[in-house]
């Protein structure tokens, strides 16, 4: 099939345009990660101002990933000195202050950026931290806990359920749905449960041996004659107070896991009174 010359012109003018058509100029802005969120920085990088090249548009929220921290550690931002959402686009030139939630000082007059919390903590945990699960329970803190959860669930329990996702993994706290949330740094049980009572204050909030160590459901006063045939003749001679899980029917008692127990929570008391 032929063309017409003056159509062929035209298309060949066309191609000639669109190869000779200006890139668009790079734009830049500079961020600057404050106390703890540089922990989740490459060593090299931390405690620096650092550039941010684009070409498009981006959120707060996606330049601020892009650098690795997620979301969930971010409690407010300063653009170019004045409070900033997470929605808050991009432009060039930008200086952007990032802070993680703080303790100890009070920021009331600035923009927080992470839902305050409402009620009793409670939690649902991704499935590298069955352990930390556990030890939360036996604080007496609602936490949830599958060693089969995907992502998706995960995020939609955290969501749906008002709980605070507790992950290892940044992928996992990126997703826009969550936004209640903390990267676990620690890697063993015991240092990540001291980790998460200091991030979310819960030294004051805890009253252990109030729920299942492996359900989470709470726990109910047995009489010893109604579970006198499920107990272990030792254990039936020596104790007397018994309580039950009326989720799982596991029993419980004060024997040898309980006072070794109760020596790890007066630990963590005592670190966390000096902390």
């Amino acid at each position: 099939m032929t063309h017409p010359a003056g159509q062929q012109r035209v298309t060949r003018d066309t191609l000639r345009l669109c190869r000779n058509k200006p890139k668009p100029q790079m734009q830049r802005a500079h961020f600057r990660f404050y106390a703890e969120l540089n922990d989740l920085l490459p060593q090299q990088r931390t405690g620096l101002t650092l550039t941010h090249a684009f070409e498009d548009p981006a959120s707060l929220k996606d330049a601020i990933e892009a650098f690795g921290v997620p979301h969930t550690e971010v409690d407010f931002i300063l653009a170019n000195g004045s409070p900033a959402p997470f929605s808050q686009l991009l432009r060039d030139g930008d200086r952007i202050s990032v802070y993680p939630v703080f303790r100890s000082l009070d920021l009331t007059p600035l923009t927080h950026l992470q839902p305050r919390p409402e009620g009793d903590m409670r939690f649902v945990l991704d499935t590298h931290l069955g352990k930390l699960a556990a030890h939360l329970r036996m604080l007496g803190f609602d936490s949830l806990y599958g060693s089969d959860c995907l992502d998706e669930e995960l995020a939609h329990i955290s969501a749906g359920q008002q709980r605070i996702l507790l992950s290892r993994d940044r992928g996992l706290l990126k997703r826009s749905l969550v936004t209640r949330g903390y990267l676990v740094r620690a890697t063993h049980p015991q240092e990540q449960l001291i980790e998460v009572c200091r991030r979310f204050n819960l030294a004051g909030s805890i009253a252990p041996f109030r729920r299942c160590l492996h359900c989470n459901t709470p726990l109910q006063v047995a009489p010893k004659d109604l579970i006198s045939h499920r107990l272990p003749t030792e254990t039936r001679k020596h104790y007397d107070e018994f309580h039950i899980c009326p989720g799982c029917n596991r029993v419980y008692w004060k024997g040898s896991h309980y006072r070794r127990m109760a020596s790890l929570i007066e630990d963590l008391r005592s670190n966390l009174l000096w902390s």
